[in-house]
């Protein structure tokens, strides 16, 4: 009993942290040296990816762990020897991450100057946020092409679309608070949306993948800033979704990967972002089912948010709690 007792104890710093995952799964064989990598990425888009790299490095398995972007933020820094690639939407966190210490320099990967970070992170897509509608509930009322042309349709059928109107509560989700204030930053256009979405009663998500199942279920008309790759996956099974990349300027980011500075298998971690970059210069969509960077990704009418310190200027505290004030008093206390 006390054995037990004692083996419970030690397996509690581990157990603490991999409490309420979105998703846990282990690929290859149990008998190798384990790589673990938190991600923010739905296991479907990685599952091929991660099958491709232990064919080429067998001596490996993966457990995969999915969680929201804020919260993988906090449960890597709370334990960042516990994982060993870190992978996330959130591009501003991910920088900070790095800027911070917890990624190891892999300073032998060759990679653009415009998608890494001190050779310590990583982009490996490009992926714009976009509108999203169900077709059927929008029935014969004008696309919305712009944020302009979504701001004069909802004001235009205010109860039509009361409660039937999505996006991130920036709040909660990282990735949210990072289109947010990208889109802040470029356009004024966005608060006023803000301002709109509010007195309609707008719905808020942790994730793109939430909105997107309300969307298909039609508890959702519309979904604004929804990730892109993930909406286009969803079509494939669903006739009714509707993307549009705001024709003014569609919010882009990269997603980003970097390796634990205190990762047990860091020659592991190592192979697998090697094995990742390449799989996104092949763009094989059996293997790498997310958009691959292109040279498009910097051209002009698009808002690609770059690898740089601005990055970060949002992330300091009174700067953030300034924002979520501002967001509030727009979305949230519209009475």
């Amino acid at each position: 009993m006390r054995y037990l007792a004692l083996l419970a104890f030690a397996l509690m710093p581990f157990g603490a942290i991999a409490q309420d995952w979105e998703d846990r799964q282990v690929f290859g064989a149990r008998d190798q040296p384990a790589l673990r990598i938190l991600s923010s990425t739905d296991t479907s888009f990685f599952a091929p990816i991660i099958k491709d790299f232990i064919k080429a490095a067998p001596n490996f398995s993966v457990e995969y762990f999915v969680t929201g972007t804020a919260d993988l933020d906090r449960k890597f820094r709370a334990s960042p020897d516990q994982f060993d690639v870190v992978i996330s939407s959130a591009m501003d966190l991910q920088l900070k991450l790095a800027n911070d210490g917890f990624a190891a320099r892999l300073s032998t990967i060759e990679h653009p100057e415009t998608a890494q970070w001190h050779d310590s992170l990583f982009a490996f897509t490009s992926e714009p946020a976009a509108i999203v509608i169900n077709k059927r509930l929008l029935g014969d009322l004008p696309v919305p092409n712009s944020r302009q042309d979504l701001i004069e349709l909802l004001r235009a059928y205010p109860e039509r679309f009361h409660g039937k109107v999505g996006t991130y509560d920036v709040r909660q989700s990282g990735l949210g608070y990072l289109f947010a204030t990208q889109d802040a930053r470029a356009s004024e256009t966005y608060w006023r949306l803000m301002e709109v979405m509010g007195r309609i009663d707008a719905r808020l998500y942790c994730c793109s993948g939430q909105m997107i199942d309300d969307l298909r279920a039609g508890d959702l008309a519309i979904a604004y800033n929804v990730l892109g790759s993930y909406a286009q996956a969803r079509t494939k099974t669903s006739q009714d979704l509707l993307i549009i990349l705001p024709s003014e300027f569609p919010t882009t980011m990269m997603r980003t990967v970097l390796a634990s500075q205190s990762a047990k298998e860091p020659l592991g971690a190592e192979l697998f972002i090697r094995h990742l970059l390449e799989l996104q210069t092949i763009a094989d969509p059996q293997n790498f089912p997310l958009p691959p960077m292109t040279p498009t990704q910097t051209s002009e009418g698009q808002a690609t948010i770059s690898l740089d310190p601005a990055l970060m200027t949002y992330l300091d505290q009174m700067k953030r709690d300034a924002f979520i004030r501002e967001w509030e008093n727009a979305v949230v206390q519209h009475d």
